[in-house]
């Protein structure tokens, strides 16, 4: 059976582009488009925006970032084309660029156009259509970690590469720049969090390894194949993507993962269906990835402590542009209060230490 692959819905009110503008931006860039454009948004992705603008059965996909205020280091889709551009070299899941724009006048903000990957992206729950039995899920959920052993293996010795990181002290940075952000993010009443920051600086790891990472890789980001769902044909969002340390990688992956057995609020905030039977446990994932890459990992707690901290930031940074009145999103109403509930399980985690 061939499961239904992933679909564009009429574009949000506050999200609207210059679709004129796009259009001529797009037809001076790439060829063999004609006629007048559509203009749709994929759903998901609280972060940065992914369009479809189709022109018959010519399609493209466009990212860009949302409007209002935004973090310095964030919503940077000209590094995202050139990352995507040098990573693809060496990693076939990335799309291919098409156009990138750095004109501000067109609609707004800079944008890139890519190549679409038409397949299955996995969403909250997995749907029926695929037909996987337990055995089959516990397949699909290793190779998802496979292609995250495969990025971590990409050799780094291409100059391109090279220049999307900043060397050594990469753990150091992420620690002392998620922090930052943390605290630029606040907003009123909201819990400072400082022992959370205190205990990643006090339990700080080295870096083990230097490595392309992607930094959000889960289940809503990768493409499968639809007729056959156990391959994956595209990684997506290369946004925060650099090269650095690995199990800093597999610890924001896992900030993401809800498994069957988390309480009802953390399962709230599921994104992808880690909670099927058959998927790996979160300290089943860290297993299957030190068999496959060789790397012995004493106590993954560091790894996973700073995965939460570093989605609870993203959370308010979000938070703070609804309470500000940069977006109206519904959606983005209660976040402030998931925030907080990112900093109850980081504590929790940091007490296992004691």
């Amino acid at each position: 059976m061939t499961a239904a692959t992933d679909q564009a819905r009429p574009v949000r009110e506050e999200d609207q582009l210059d679709v004129a503008a796009l259009d001529a931006f797009l037809k001076k860039h790439i060829d063999g488009l004609d006629g007048s454009p559509t203009l749709e948004q994929f759903p998901g992705g609280a972060s940065n925006l992914t369009y479809l603008v189709g022109w018959g059965s010519r399609q493209v996909v466009l990212r860009t970032a949302p409007r209002g205020a935004k973090a310095a280091s964030a919503h940077d889709m000209l590094r995202e084309a050139r990352v995507m551009a040098a990573v693809g070299k060496h990693y076939p899941y990335v799309p291919s660029i098409l156009a990138v724009c750095e004109d501000n006048t067109v609609i707004g903000r800079p944008f890139f156009a890519m190549e679409p990957i038409r397949g299955v992206i996995l969403r909250k729950d997995m749907p029926d259509a695929l037909g996987l039995d337990a055995e089959r899920t516990r397949e699909l959920c290793h190779g998802f970690i496979d292609r995250l052993v495969d990025l971590h293996a990409v050799d780094t010795s291409d100059a391109d590469i090279t220049s999307l990181g900043r060397g050594e002290g990469y753990v150091e940075r992420q620690v002392t720049g998620w922090a930052q952000r943390w605290r630029q993010a606040l907003t009123e009443g909201t819990d400072p969090g400082e022992d959370i920051i205190a205990w990643l600086e006090v339990n700080r790891a080295a870096d083990v390894a230097s490595c392309v990472i992607h930094n959000d890789f889960r289940f809503d980001n990768v493409v499968l194949d639809p007729d056959d769902p156990l391959r994956i044909i595209g990684v997506l969002d290369w946004e925060l993507a650099t090269v650095g340390d690995p199990l800093m990688d597999l610890g924001s992956s896992l900030a993401y993962w809800v498994q069957a057995d988390d309480d009802a609020t953390f399962q709230a905030f599921r994104l992808q269906p880690s909670n099927a039977p058959g998927m790996l446990t979160r300290n089943e994932v860290v297993t299957y990835y030190t068999e496959r890459t060789g790397r012995r990992i004493d106590d993954f707690r560091f790894y996973e402590v700073f995965g939460l901290f570093r989605l609870m930031v993203i959370i308010q940074q979000i938070y703070r542009r609804f309470a500000l009145g940069q977006t109206t999103n519904p959606r983005f109403k209660g976040f402030g209060q998931a925030a907080a509930y990112m900093g109850q399980r980081c504590r929790k985690l940091m007490e296992q230490g004691r």
